[in-house]
């Protein structure tokens, strides 16, 4: 088969497959080298046919592809959406919907956390994919016939792995749960990447508001710069870097130069006077407009509490065939040993029903852990 590289033919294949309840789709794309993904080829597929689509074919215009993604009569199926979803966010500004990730059903139903696509094909198709061109380089042309196998044998797959999967949520009552997790994924507040909230993604070890204030300054301008140019946030400056320069707030070229993590000679480019320029601003930043500091404390003797926590847990997730982490994370419960009232999704919804309820009767000595033929069980008391 060849590969679309017209307008023309891609708003037929569109048109047909606008037809169909559901169509199957994967991304190719390049991201090592810049800020925005670089999208070279996407896959389509319904139950009549499969499609390879040439994003780089000069003079291609996209629009029938980002228009089908958001055609909200069609449910878009993708494995680990969220790179994907990132994709048509940058190009068109659009968010795919509705849509249904595999990965996200998979955990659900109990098939482990965060199960790899070869992973989950073989365990229930029995086929065993080849992966040889996962890391091919995607913007050489012509295609080869093996990228273009192992292109459609992506969407081909994904097409049994949805039906059995919409299957089983549906006899177990849990397509709801997924339906939930696809709203975080279609929101548009998940891939807008603005400056301001850049220092968000940071791990870092601030305390003082002024060494926050610091961390923004300088995070908003690297954000600004790698966006401007088109590379990757660490080509511009590297995290650990930042969170030094919000600590030790260096106000001159010289200062700067001292930190131990700075690029050798980083501080005489120009980039040194436009960091040196963020730590100044961020100093004189008033406090006020400062986003609060979360300091979380733990529970007085919460690390036993914790401990338990994590046995009614596993113990949930085995006895409902559901992914661990799907229900609750280990700061989730440190959160909830602390607070009855955490702000967690654990106490909320289906995972309320499932854990949370339970998690809050164990922390009140309402529940009893016992083991009972070699398994954990709930007791409850009085």
């Amino acid at each position: 088969m060849d590969a679309i590289t017209t307008s023309d033919d891609l708003a037929a294949v569109c048109a047909r497959m606008a037809q169909h309840p559901f169509v199957t789709v994967d991304t190719e794309f390049l991201r090592e080298t810049t800020y925005y993904p670089l999208l070279c080829v996407a896959q389509m597929a319904t139950t009549d046919e499969a499609v390879v689509i040439d994003a780089l074919a000069p003079g291609i215009d996209l629009k029938p592809f980002f228009d089908l993604l958001t055609n909200e009569n069609v449910v878009k199926v993708f494995h680990a959406a969220r790179q994907d979803i990132e994709i048509v966010w940058n190009m068109a500004g659009k968010i795919p919907h509705p849509i249904f990730d595999t990965q996200v059903a998979a955990m659900v139903l109990g098939y482990g956390e965060s199960i790899a696509y070869d992973q989950l094909v073989q365990r229930i198709t029995g086929d065993q994919l080849d992966k040889s061109n996962r890391f091919t380089d995607w913007t050489r042309r012509p295609l080869t016939d093996a990228q273009m196998v192992y292109a459609v044998s992506d969407v081909t797959h994904l097409r049994d792995v949805y039906v059995k999967l919409s299957g089983d949520l549906e006899k177990r009552g849990r397509t709801s749960w997924v339906e939930a997790e696809m709203d975080i994924l279609t929101s548009p507040e998940t891939y807008r990447a603005d400056p301001e909230r850049a220092w968000e993604r940071l791990k870092s070890r601030v305390r003082k508001p002024k060494d926050l204030a610091v961390l923004m300054e300088v995070a908003a301008w690297r954000e600004r710069e790698a966006q401007t140019r088109d590379v990757p946030r660490s080509r511009v400056l590297k995290d650990e870097v930042i969170g030094d320069i919000a600590v030790q707030h260096p106000t001159t070229i010289e200062k700067l130069g001292h930190l131990r993590s700075m690029p050798k000679g980083f501080e005489r480019s120009r980039w040194g006077t436009d960091i040196v320029e963020a730590v100044k601003r961020g100093l004189e930043r008033d406090p006020k407009t400062l986003p609060r500091l979360e300091r979380f404390k733990p529970a007085p003797n919460g690390a036993a509490t914790v401990e338990l926590l994590k046995v009614l847990l596993r113990m949930t997730a085995e006895k409902h065939g559901v992914a661990a982490k799907v229900i609750a994370t280990v700061d989730e419960l440190d959160r909830i040993a602390a607070d009855d009232e955490a702000d967690v999704p654990s106490l909320k919804g289906w995972r309320r029903e499932l854990f949370g309820e339970k998690a809050l009767a164990l922390k009140h000595g309402k529940l009893a852990l016992a083991v009972e033929k070699g398994r954990v069980i709930g007791v409850e008391r009085e």
